[in-house]
Order: structure tokens, then C-alpha cells, then sequence
């Protein structure tokens, strides 16, 4: 059910902003959060395959 607009107070349409942007920023925070935990596994997993790459090697040199 929709309030008429005739009866909607400027109090009520700035506390409904102020809600909407608190929820704008959880928002963005949260997906912050993924792309920094997304960047880390990515580097993690570049680590990985370096240290791969160096056992390979070593492993090589060594038959």
C-alpha cells in the first residue's frame, strides 16, 4: 500500500534518503569486502603456481 503523495512530509521523504543511502553504502561495502577477498585469493593462487613453477624446476635439475 502506497502513502498519496499529498500526505508524504518532508521529514518522512529525508528519513527515507537517509535510509536509502545507509543501505547504498552497506551495499557497496559489502561488495568492497568480495573484490578485496577475490584479490586476495587471486594473489594467493599466483603464489601457488610461481611456487610450482620453482618445485618444477628444481625437481627438473635435480633428474
Amino acid at each position: 500500500m502506497s502513502i498519496p503523495t499529498s500526505h508524504i512530509s518532508a521529514p518522512y521523504l529525508y528519513h527515507e534518503l537517509v535510509n536509502d543511502r545507509i543501505q547504498t553504502l552497506h551495499r557497496e561495502a559489502r561488495e568492497q569486502r568480495l573484490v578485496a577477498r577475490i584479490s586476495r585469493i587471486q594473489r594467493a593462487e599466483r603464489g601457488v603456481r610461481r611456487a610450482n613453477e620453482r618445485l618444477s624446476r628444481a625437481l627438473g635439475m635435480e633428474g
